[in-house]
């Protein structure tokens, strides 16, 4: 806010998800000349020990990207099964030792919950019988992350909700992290960019052959070296755009 104070007269925070921009009556009414989805988590979040996104030694571990809302990251590792672990481990951190993982956790809090970064580190040093490194740390915290603010889910309406308040020739551009996002957005813009939009199930064509409108990035484009070096953070960014018909 304070960085934007300049521009007040032709900005509006709105606090909420992606998805709930197309609620607004403003939005709704006047559509949008284009949208821009900067996925993920803020630096800002990451280099803060209360939010509890890091695996620096004793964080609480919380990860709600809004504090205000659902139930953080100790909740999840108390209450969810071990198939619900194996499946967040698997899927949005890609861990081949998911399961295993998954039931040291399941293990570990039948005696004393999981409240901080170095409790789901010692899970983790168990499953992997070996000293995790700086990556198997990340893609354990991601997929933790993910799974507590339901991200994927809701990236799959806010993309959606978002097309249809785009005026005609609007471009969405959005910027994912990590391969999961990017595989949504990716089917998305395939999808809306095919000529026939009909469901598969449908016996004949209804929506008359016309596209929605046209993937404008063949491929994602990455981070030029020079970008990572003055942003470390941007090395895993993939950006994507895609144009509503006109």
């Amino acid at each position: 806010r304070t960085a934007l104070s300049d521009l007040r007269e032709r900005v509006r925070f709105m606090h909420g998800r992606f998805e709930m921009a197309s609620e607004d009556i403003e939005v709704r009414d006047r559509g949008l000349d284009g949208a821009f989805l900067d996925l993920g988590v803020s630096s800002h979040q990451l280099d803060s020990d209360s939010r509890g996104f890091t695996f620096r030694r004793g964080v609480a571990l919380d990860m709600r990207m809004d504090t205000s809302q659902g139930h953080d990251a100790r909740r999840l590792l108390a209450d969810a099964s071990e198939a619900q672990l194996t499946s967040v481990f698997r899927d949005f951190g890609e861990e081949p030792k998911a399961r295993r993982l998954a039931r040291e956790i399941v293990k570990r809090r039948m005696t004393s919950p999981l409240e901080t970064s170095d409790d789901l580190v010692a899970a983790l040093v168990v499953a992997l019988r070996r000293s995790p490194s700086p990556q198997d740390k990340a893609r354990i915290f991601q997929a933790v992350r993910i799974a507590v603010n339901e991200e994927v889910e809701s990236l799959k309406l806010a993309l959606p909700a978002i097309r249809e308040v785009l005026n005609e020739g609007a471009v969405l551009v959005v910027i994912a992290y990590h391969s999961i996002e990017d595989r949504v957005v990716k089917n998305a813009f395939r999808d809306w960019s095919k000529e026939c939009i009909c469901p598969p199930e449908f016996p004949i064509c209804t929506c008359r052959g016309r596209s929605l409108g046209k993937t404008l990035t063949k491929r994602p484009i990455r981070p030029l070296p020079d970008e990572v070096e003055r942003n470390a953070r941007a090395r895993s960014a993939r950006m994507r755009a895609w144009q509503r018909a006109a």
